[in-house]
């Protein structure tokens, strides 16, 4: 596997993304979009997991037009400021800045997923209804009954979606009610395109992020990735 940094191009200028990619065949190509922390090594690492599963895969900077900056734990005050921020336009044009890179190479958009962590697990979530992806997932992403990015809410958007989706959310998440999350998950079904939810008991927000071990719920963490390479594997064209 290979990994490097990469120049997008957007409307608002240049914008870095990491691209990994693997040593065989590739199966396909993975957008993934980072949580409120930016752009981190922790993201990088998924980037290379997905590389490892056969797929080319690559995180752009959703915060490239304010400087890209990387937040730890402690400043999620000043994370959360940035996110407040993200216009769904900008957000759309990083995703399609990233498919580009993509597509240079053939990998054509029904061939591509994305995933979405936190923010960029709201992020994948608009994206699966703008976009006719292969496949989308969303990991713990907030903004279902909220107006996130200037956006509609989840809640109105779930029966537009375009693509099939995955969510993947934690009962204990103290920043998405398990309500709303039952709430979406009735709303998804009336989709024109697969949709599906879990909802893990006893996990709360990022229970993926092997890099937050007071988050971290390894059990939870490996069955939603093999969810994630399964549901990526049935609907992304081969």
């Amino acid at each position: 596997m290979t990994e490097e940094t990469v120049i997008l191009t957007t409307s608002d200028g240049p914008a870095h993304a990491v691209l990994a990619e693997p040593d065989g065949p590739v199966r396909g190509g993975v957008i993934v979009l980072h949580e409120a922390s930016g752009l981190t090594e922790q993201v990088a690492r998924l980037c290379t997991r997905f590389a490892g599963a056969g797929w080319r895969a690559i995180a752009p900077d959703l915060f490239h037009r304010v400087g890209s900056p990387v937040f730890d734990r402690g400043e999620a005050d000043a994370a959360m400021r940035i996110v407040a921020d993200l216009s769904g336009t900008d957000l759309l044009d990083d995703i399609d800045a990233a498919e580009a890179v993509l597509a240079e190479e053939g990998t054509a958009l029904d061939r591509c997923a994305v995933v979405g962590f936190c923010v960029g697990g709201s992020a994948a979530f608009h994206a699966a209804v703008d976009r006719p992806f292969g496949a989308a997932v969303t990991f713990y992403g907030g903004g279902i009954r909220d107006h996130l990015f200037g956006e509609p809410s989840q809640l109105e958007l779930a029966d537009r979606l375009q693509t099939p989706w995955l969510g993947l959310y934690g009962e204990r998440d103290a920043s998405i009610a398990s309500d709303d999350v039952e709430a979406l998950r009735a709303a998804a079904a009336r989709a024109p395109v697969p949709a599906e939810i879990i909802c893990y008991p006893g996990a709360g927000h990022a229970f993926h992020d092997d890099s937050r071990p007071d988050a971290y719920r390894p059990d939870e963490a490996r069955d939603a990735w093999s969810r994630t390479l399964i549901w990526c594997d049935a609907h992304v064209p081969n």
